[in-house]
């Protein structure tokens, strides 16, 4: 049996268990892939004719439990998407039967009922399939018209910049066929105003990002105009090859891959253009506005205005926030890092310096947000390949100051209590050095 048949069968033992139930508890997290996660679940829920309550977090704490307890009888089925992993204590105290739906690598043994997790029959979850995925296989078994589902899978993992491989290429296989997606070549980035599509996005992250004065000069030299999704194959070409030059001379080359190629259209969605679908999830999740992106994804098209309008302004927020913070980042031994206070993303915070800018280190950014430290940190991965475990690091530093973290090796997240991130900082630093400098003999380097 394929690594693929042993994760769609415990798919269906899911699926088996979810049908047993007269009320299911959702609870998924707050980022697009959490939130197409909760998306898929909820329409299959409703086909289904189950009745359901769900819930957005940004994170799985003692406060999440006590809420969902206080929500449910025995007799109910809470489900856990995008999260629940890496925390079995936390959910050994749910007051009744718990399925986890996820992608993060598993830590220790779980009290779940039924876990769907690619890890544990050896596909890679950081980059193979995302919560929405995991998701999306359950949905498929729940009912066999629920297939059109894909398109939000597949959103899921571009919102996690993931690999179109094995079980994800799988999804997108069964997208493609029935029609739920399909494929652009060119820049892989959102429709609209090409001067503003440049001067806005943070994917991709150029010196003219931020600057419409820059990528309005940048546009007229190639000799384009308009609207990106309305040029012709050739001008796309000329535009993607443009970019690519001035992500050669500093970005990693993951920066390049992950703007240039295919881009995914969803053709049984409100907005078709992946990026641009994600990127209101994106501002909606750190809005917390949570009940636009479920009705964006539940294809309530009443919301779409207000839904564009609220992103177009995160957007412009969020660029002018990376620019100003690459100025204070600061380089350790082994990783670049900064501090920061209330910023907008720190996730894309992270993933903007080690993609474009700093590709030879991991970078972490501790935020300072409602009484508590967040932590962001992100490789690539190359450096994965050498050895770097964030989800390790983090989880170690982290709890060695009286936090909790964890994620995948790639991209991996913490909190931290106030006045600890220096001493985070110092331990990760040291934690990463050891896995990244370790020669053949398996000794750090001194």
């Amino acid at each position: 049996m394929s690594e693929l048949e042993k994760l769609i069968n415990l798919a269906k033992n899911a699926a088996d268990k979810i049908r047993k139930h007269n009320f299911v508890r959702v609870v998924s997290h707050n980022d697009a892939d959490g939130l197409t996660s909760a998306g898929i679940m909820a329409q299959a829920l409703l086909r289904a004719g189950i009745p359901f309550q769900l819930s957005i977090v940004a994170k799985l704490d003692e406060a999440v439990i006590e809420e969902v307890n206080k929500s449910i009888s025995q007799r109910d089925l809470v489900i856990f998407c995008d999260m629940g992993s890496g925390h079995s204590g936390l959910i050994g105290k749910v007051a009744s039967d718990v399925v986890i739906l996820d992608h993060h690598q598993p830590v220790g043994q779980s009290p779940a009922k039924v876990v769907v997790n690619a890890h544990i029959v050896g596909i890679d979850g950081a980059t193979d399939i995302s919560a929405s995925g995991t998701c999306y296989l359950v949905a498929r078994e729940l009912g066999t018209g629920n297939t059109d589902l894909a398109g939000l899978a597949i959103a899921g993992a571009v919102g996690d910049r993931q690999l179109f491989r094995t079980a994800n290429a799988f999804i997108l296989e069964e997208a493609l066929k029935s029609g739920v997606v399909s494929i652009r070549k060119g820049l892989k980035v959102g429709d609209g105003n090409l001067v503003d599509v440049l001067a806005y996005s943070t994917e991709p992250f150029l010196d003219v990002t931020g600057c419409p004065e820059k990528a309005a000069e940048f546009i007229n030299q190639l000799g384009l105009s308009g609207n990106i999704e309305n040029l012709s194959e050739e001008k796309n070409s000329k535009l993607a090859n443009a970019v690519a030059l001035k992500l050669v001379k500093q970005a990693s080359s993951e920066a390049i891959e992950a703007v240039i190629g295919e881009a995914f259209l969803l053709n049984r969605e409100l907005v078709r253009n992946v990026y641009d679908f994600i990127s209101i999830l994106d501002a909606c999740g750190k809005q917390k506005v949570y009940g636009l992106a479920l009705s964006l994804c539940l294809k309530d098209s009443a919301i779409l205005d207000e839904a564009l309008s609220l992103t177009k302004e995160h957007e412009k927020n969020l660029v002018t926030d990376i620019r100003k913070s690459v100025e204070n980042i600061r380089k350790g031994e082994n990783l670049w890092y900064i501090k920061t206070v209330e910023a907008l993303s720190t996730g894309n915070l992270a993933t903007t310096m080690v993609r474009y800018l700093h590709p030879e280190l991991p970078f972490i950014c501790v935020n300072e947000s409602e009484g508590i430290l967040k932590v962001s940190a992100r490789g690539t991965r190359e450096l994965v390949s050498k050895g770097l475990d964030l989800a390790f690091a983090l989880r170690e530093a982290a709890g060695a100051v009286g936090g909790n973290g964890g994620g995948h090796s790639v991209a991996s997240g913490a909190s931290i209590p106030p006045g600890s991130a220096e001493e985070f900082l110092s331990i990760a630093d040291r934690i990463i050095g050891e896995q990244l400098w370790k020669n053949a003999g398996g000794k750090a380097k001194k």
